[in-house]
This record gives C-alpha cells, sequence and structure tokens, in this order.
C-alpha cells in the first residue's frame, strides 16, 4: 500500500479524519473504525487508479486527506448504493 509519504501512523491518523469528514460529509452513521477504514483504504485506492490513469497527486499529509476524503467518498457511496 503506498501510503503516499505520510508513514503509517500518519496514514492512521489522517484516514481517520479523511474518513470522519467524508461521513459528515455524505451524512453517513459509521463507527471511528469504519471512518479510519474508509479513509485509508480510499486514499491508497484512490492514488492507486489516478496513478492507473498516469495523475501524480504529490506527496504529504494534507494531499493524503484530500485523496482518503474523496475516496472514502466514493466508498460510501458504493456501499449504498450495494445496499439497495
Amino acid at each position: 500500500m503506498d501510503l503516499n509519504g505520510v508513514g503509517f501512523l500518519g496514514a492512521i491518523i489522517v484516514g481517520g479524519v479523511a474518513g470522519w469528514l467524508a461521513e459528515r460529509f455524505m451524512r453517513s452513521n459509521m463507527g471511528l473504525l469504519m471512518n479510519i477504514i474508509l479513509g485509508i483504504v480510499g486514499a491508497a485506492l484512490l492514488n492507486f487508479l489516478l496513478g492507473v490513469l498516469g495523475i501524480y497527486t504529490g506527496t504529504g499529509l494534507l494531499v493524503y486527506l484530500i485523496v482518503g476524503f474523496v475516496g472514502a467518498c466514493i466508498l460510501i457511496a458504493l456501499a449504498r448504493a450495494i445496499r439497495r
């Protein structure tokens, strides 16, 4: 998993914040652990997809937060679509 230069602990913290922000933005009701998972997985997945498309996002905490937020929002939307 590419942590985009933030390290493992940074990925957990920033992933949790990104997941929490996505939860608030998408008006979803999930727990802290799910927020962390969605933020980290969302960031890793979106970074991978952008890399496949040839789009470089850069490194750092802010970039990881933004990519994690967008990725977590996408995962929340997919989970909602699957549940219906």
